[in-house]
């Protein structure tokens, strides 16, 4: 595997990373983008910047929406920002979604540079060009394709995170073990996530694999798709979530997707059993299975928006071995719906 894009940038001393940015691209204008969670956490971690323009917005995704867009590009009018000028986005992945697409659009596009501060963006959101905000109940909905000029990870943030946040972001990297790394999975199923104190390793692995997938095919019309293994039906459950005012985090409902799709895998004989086996029972040892579910007639509303689809045939990415996954996958509501029930009535025994 080869080494990260040149805009990606691994570092222990986030402030000097951005200056050094910041001397090569020249903004006449910067604006840095934080929620209020990052504003306390993690701002401090960077040195004052002269004349920087502070925009705070609300955290979580249902706030990653138009409506907060049209905040952020009201601010960066009302000072005045040219196409010359640049965002700064500090925060987790609605953080960098959201800012991302705010600049790609504003002005037909100003630099930005994204500081992932959660280890879902570091290892995953943050790395590949997608940017956008969720429309009515469907995530991700509206957005474009746009690399940031600069991607800076430290793993220093991550010192600032609940560890519900952490399992969060361990879903995506138990995704690029299964997609497409068996050594990478391998590694993953000897790792107790309660024990991890250095995640260099990880972030820096699942970064690697996720840019070499990206790179083979950056707008998502061939190979790309493998990276969406679990968020087929993860994103519906999501999704639903955002129209509730229950609680679930990304990482959760691809959790409980990966083991659903995993299912689909099974029962279209693209895996063996023992090997399903493994795959579920490990990201139950990792996650609590999601107890508030969705009813079958909303997730088919929902995967019906889903952008993988062709026409009105849901499309599926599932794994095919250790490492490997295939896509444009189509399965029947009934195959869905057996899926669905195993995930509720299954438990922890596969």
């Amino acid at each position: 595997m080869k080494k990260a894009p040149p805009n990606i940038h691994f570092t222990q001393n986030v402030s000097q990373q951005l200056q050094s940015c910041l001397t090569l691209f020249n903004p006449d204008k910067i604006a840095i983008l934080v929620d209020e969670n990052t504003l306390v956490h993690c701002l401090p971690k960077l040195t004052s910047f002269k004349g920087t323009l502070l925009i705070q917005i609300a955290s979580g995704e249902k706030n990653k929406n138009i409506e907060t867009c049209q905040i952020i590009w009201q601010k960066l009018t009302d000072f005045k920002f040219t196409r010359k000028s640049l965002l700064v986005n500090l925060g987790g992945g609605v953080i960098g979604d959201m800012g991302g697409f705010v600049a790609a659009t504003f002005k037909r596009g100003i630099p930005f540079i994204n500081i992932p501060t959660t280890l879902l963006s570091q290892v995953d959101a943050s790395i590949g060009g997608k940017l956008g905000v969720d429309f009515n109940e469907f995530k991700n909905h509206i957005g474009v394709f746009k690399d940031p000029d600069a991607i800076i990870i430290c793993d220093d943030f991550l010192s600032t995170l609940p560890y519900r946040q952490l399992k969060s972001g361990f879903a995506e990297i138990i995704k690029h073990g299964l997609i497409y790394d068996p050594a990478y999975w391998q590694d993953i199923q000897m790792t107790l996530i309660s024990g991890i104190k250095e995640w260099q390793y990880f972030i820096e692995k699942s970064v690697l694999v996720k840019a070499d997938v990206v790179k083979k095919d950056p707008y998502e019309s061939g190979l790309r798709k493998i990276l969406n293994f679990g968020h087929t039906l993860g994103h519906s459950i999501e999704s639903w979530y955002l129209d509730t005012e229950k609680d679930l985090l990304h990482g959760e409902a691809i959790a409980a997707g990966m083991i659903m799709e995993a299912k689909l895998a099974l029962d279209l004989g693209l895996i063996e059993k023992e090997y399903f086996k493994q795959v579920v029972s490990y990201i139950d040892q990792v996650f609590d299975r999601v107890m508030i579910f969705p009813p079958f007639d909303k997730i088919k509303i929902l995967l019906g928006q889903d952008k993988k689809n062709q026409g009105s045939t849901v499309m599926f990415s599932l794994i095919n071995g250790p490492g490997s996954c295939l896509f444009d996958i189509e399965v029947s509501d009934a195959q869905i719906a057996d899926a669905i029930n195993f995930y509720l009535d299954s438990g922890s025994n596969p």
